[in-house]
């Protein structure tokens, strides 16, 4: 007879893991949010930048790799673990770039001297980058620990 314990361990052989997966689509969500903030913002020109093409390209890539990586570790693949964590601390790097620029740039309009980002839409683009980073983080480590469990739980059982 199987103890609690090892009835767990078994489970994770016929169930996915959408913890991990859930955790990822927060993480979307989040990108989404903070690059709607971004660009409905319209200061003058400042957005119209080769900077914001390659921050509409990373986005795309964003969003790409995170629902591929939330398809890997719901199905246990122990690689996209490592490579949604990866992209999770890339989300805390971005808040140097086009938030933390804007939000130190002033421009004068017509006499008037006016902040490109503000202090409220600063403190959100940076919150919705700080959770959309841990999510993918939380989601990298709950994955990997699942999948270790997981293979571990198949060798001593000689299925591995």
């Amino acid at each position: 007879m199987m103890d609690a314990k090892t009835i767990k361990k078994d489970r994770l052989r016929y169930t996915k893991n959408k913890f991990s997966a859930n955790l990822a689509y927060v993480a979307i969500l989040f990108n989404v949010l903070y690059f709607v903030s971004i660009y409905s913002s319209d200061v003058d020109n400042y957005y119209y930048t080769i900077t914001i093409g390659f921050s509409v390209l990373y986005n795309l890539v964003f969003l790409l790799t995170a629902f591929l990586s939330s398809e890997g570790v719901k199905n246990y693949k122990g690689h996209y673990s490592w490579v949604i964590m990866g992209i999770g601390v890339l989300q805390f790097v971005r808040i140097l770039g086009i938030p933390r620029m804007a939000h130190s740039t002033v421009l004068n309009l017509d006499g008037v001297d006016t902040v490109v980002m503000g202090n409220k839409q600063f403190a959100w683009v940076c919150i919705c980058l700080v959770v959309s980073g841990v999510a993918c983080i939380a989601s990298g480590l709950v994955s990997a620990y699942k999948v270790s469990t997981l293979n571990n739980y198949l060798k001593e059982k000689g299925l591995a």
